[in-house]
């Protein structure tokens, strides 16, 4: 069974930095992608950053280019993603997830496996 756990959220003032982690047991090392997904309040999942397995290709959204980085650790089987000079609209809750086969597009949500219980990021002005 897939489980994924992130950590590292809290309350940081703006400008401030972040280190989400997530820790995924139960994957074949063949898992095709990782990825991290927000969610504000009232507002729908949005993806944020992205990483496959297999390559060093990541991706991002447009609002945390050049500020956040994902990362991995491929022996440990878990991601992280750097957030420097966070923003008070970054503010959200904070989704792990996984793909596990090639569904499609990193950036669509639906196209995700398996999601992680999600850690609170806060940022104030």
């Amino acid at each position: 069974q897939v489980q994924l756990v992130e950590s590292g959220g809290g309350l940081v003032q703006a400008g401030g930095s972040l280190r989400l982690s997530c820790a995924a047991s139960g994957l074949t090392f063949s898992s095709y992608a990782m990825a991290w997904f927000r969610q504000a309040p009232g507002k729908e999942r949005e993806f944020v950053a992205a990483t496959k397995w297999t390559s060093s290709i990541t991706y991002y959204a447009d609002s945390v280019k050049g500020r956040f980085t994902i990362s991995r650790d491929n022996a440990k089987k878990m991601v992280f993603l750097q957030m420097n000079s966070l923003k008070p609209e970054d503010t959200a809750i904070y989704y792990c997830a996984v793909m596990r086969y090639n569904s499609g597009s990193v950036y669509y949500k639906n196209n995700y496996d398996n999601w992680g219980q999600g850690t609170q990021v806060t940022v104030s002005s």
